[in-house]
């Protein structure tokens, strides 16, 4: 793939700067899995986040055939995102077609999802390995080691984003952190279904929906999540908002 040095300087720029103005991790997150997407040489990532008891839960994707993969790995135990959590280093597999031995349940299903290569990337801070970011790849072949580079910042900064307060080594403030990020994330999708069975929409349209809702009404996307769960927010004003915005062509 082509990118230019303006594309990888510009994604940073915009992703510290939101950091620093206390963006909604979740919804950052969800932007940096599709700036994978649009700087590395792959087709979908997705990013892993370990709780305080190390069972990992899907935190973002780039697309919802890769949460759902996601989701697979870690409810089958099986999986190169899985293996780099825990060995806390950066697993390539560039033709899943040759690993079936190594991950028997994996490969298949990534496979038939239309899978062909997958690398799988950690994300650390301050010692402590707090997930995996994971790029999936529709053709067979190896990232270039500047692409690796490149996906490792990213995960890096993924890493920042989780933990606000970079200077800590309080480790139960730490999980505090982390748990507070994947609540946010639990709020998210449940308010995606809520709106998905009332629009009759699929999950990305749910997703969209809920996030032109905040960004119209400059408010934080798990803050908007929680009110329409909580139903202090109808599903139909966002669905009629969504409806409002969309171009009518002629």
């Amino acid at each position: 793939m082509t990118r230019t040095e303006s594309d990888v300087t510009q994604a940073f720029v915009s992703l510290t700067g939101r950091l620093a103005g206390g963006a909604d991790v979740v919804e950052l997150l969800t932007d940096l899995t599709a700036d994978c997407v649009r700087l590395l040489d792959v087709s979908s990532a997705g990013l892993l986040l370990a709780d305080a008891r190390a069972v990992l839960h899907v935190m973002a994707a780039s697309s919802e055939r890769t949460r759902e993969l996601e989701v697979f790995q870690v409810q089958r135990a099986d999986g190169p995102c899985r293996d780099s959590y825990l060995a806390g280093t950066a697993i390539s597999a560039p033709d899943l077609s040759q690993e079936t031995a190594r991950w028997p349940l994996f490969v298949p299903h990534a496979r038939q999802a239309g899978f062909a290569s997958v690398h799988a990337l950690p994300m650390r801070m301050l010692g402590t390995r707090l997930g995996t970011l994971g790029l999936f790849g529709t053709e067979v072949g190896a990232l270039s080691p500047a692409d690796l580079g490149l996906g490792q910042a990213l995960a890096d900064v993924a890493s920042v984003a989780l933990v606000q307060d970079r200077t800590t080594s309080d480790q139960k403030l730490l999980n505090e952190q982390l748990q507070t990020a994947l609540s946010s994330r639990v709020v998210i999708e449940q308010a995606k279904g809520v709106l998905a069975q009332q629009g009759e929409i699929d999950m990305v349209g749910a997703f969209r929906t809920l996030r032109l809702y905040a960004r119209d009404h400059n408010q934080r996307l798990t803050d908007v999540a929680r009110a329409v769960v909580g139903r202090e927010l109808l599903g139909r004003q966002l669905l009629e908002h969504a409806a409002a915005r969309r171009p009518t062509g002629r």
